[in-house]
């Protein structure tokens, strides 16, 4: 079960690393998105600061599960991430599902075996 931990830590860190210096030097161009979701990310980037915060966000964490360095953290710091990730494909661009789907059982799996670190979070 350890080397499926570490293959899971090193392909979900990869993905958030690679990703988040992407939302900030688009090195990889992404598929044009569907009406509503253009307009949502339009939205987000009219802000001026919500999607480099992210991106910030993604490369942090990114590094701290390619590094093994405070995942728990990073986990429970992705977790809304990964949800709106899912949301976003589910209701505005489906093609970008799968992908959605594969961080959240990555990061689901990584929880559960970081389990006995999240006890303190659910006692009275």
């Amino acid at each position: 079960m350890q080397k499926a931990t570490l293959i899971a830590r090193l392909l979900l860190g990869l993905v958030f690393f690679v990703f988040g210096l992407n939302g900030f030097f688009m090195f990889i161009q992404p598929p044009p998105p569907a009406p509503a979701a253009g307009e949502f990310m339009s939205a987000m980037i009219q802000t001026g600061y919500f999607l480099p915060v992210v991106k910030l966000v993604e490369v942090l964490c990114g590094a701290a599960l390619l590094s093994g360095v405070y995942v728990p953290l990073a986990l429970v710091v992705l977790a809304p991430i990964v949800v709106n990730i899912v949301l976003f494909h589910a209701f505005l661009d489906p093609s970008g599902l799968v992908m959605g789907i594969l961080c959240l059982v990555l990061l689901v799996f990584l929880a559960w075996q970081q389990r006995d670190r999240y006890q303190g979070l659910f006692s009275r």
